[in-house]
């Protein structure tokens, strides 16, 4: 049987085999077979998809939705390292108009999305918002402690983060419609946080004495029930609201 989602899902967003495939880096063949012989996409295909078309996986793969406990968690991941391999950042945030993070040095947009497209987003409009753990904070000096690392590793990196967005602040041209705000706040670390356009939510905690690249990662979807989107995008607001401002240079 042929998978008429999927098909009416490109054509009403404009797309053809052969395009979709292009943008997701596929044999457009495979994306045929997707098509008409209904096979199901790896993970990190059927994620990009869901992206390019604005529709949910079990929507468009209702026999490969994963069963869960709560109806908005649409994926888990056991590390950092395979969550970014599944779900690159580029992939992540092309095309986003909101961009929200908290956590201690935001390293997956700071070190692994380059200058270049940062300023692109802007310029198209896109405000982004950077939550840093405070650098010359207590926390972040325990957080240090508590993974074994040497004095300042973290609050060196942080800071680097932190100059490097206000370089691109100054970078920014007059015309473009978006903004990159930063604020720091000086309390336990416990999660990362990203909020993409108000409907995506990627969620990683701070393990005890573990790195923070060997933590889980939740992604998680707005649904129109409350669900786990809805507690960290809240979490996310709650943190915002009383961190403090870093103005540009």
């Amino acid at each position: 049987m042929a998978n008429e989602r999927l098909r009416t899902a490109l054509l009403q967003n404009g797309l053809t085999p052969q395009s979709a495939a292009e943008s997701l880096g596929v044999d457009a063949k495979t994306v045929e077979r997707w098509i008409t012989k209904e096979r199901v996409p790896y993970p990190k295909h059927r994620y990009a998809l869901t992206a390019l078309l604005h529709e949910s996986e079990d929507y468009l793969w209702p026999e490969a939705a994963p069963r869960r406990q709560f109806a908005d968690v649409e994926a888990v991941y056991t590390t950092r390292a395979e969550f970014t391999q599944a779900m690159p950042p580029r992939q992540l945030f092309e095309g986003a108009t909101t961009i929200d993070m908290s956590g201690l040095s935001l390293n997956l947009l700071c070190q692994q999305y380059s200058d270049n497209d940062l300023l692109k987003l802007v310029a198209a409009g896109t405000t982004i918002r950077c939550l840093f753990l405070d650098p010359d904070g207590k926390h972040i000096r325990a957080r240090e402690e508590e993974e074994g690392h040497n004095t300042g590793v973290l609050t060196s990196l942080t800071e680097i983060n932190i100059r490097s967005l206000i370089r691109l602040q100054n970078k920014i041209s007059a015309r473009s419609t978006g903004a990159i705000l930063i604020r720091t706040y000086d309390e336990p670390v416990r999660f990362n946080i990203t909020v993409i356009d108000k409907k995506t939510c990627i969620t990683q905690p701070y393990l005890p004495s573990a790195r923070g690249v060997e933590s889980p990662t939740f992604v998680a979807r707005r649904t129109d029930q409350p669900g786990i989107f809805d507690t960290f995008a809240q979490v996310f607001e709650s943190m915002w609201s009383t961190g403090k401002e870093v103005a540009a240079e």
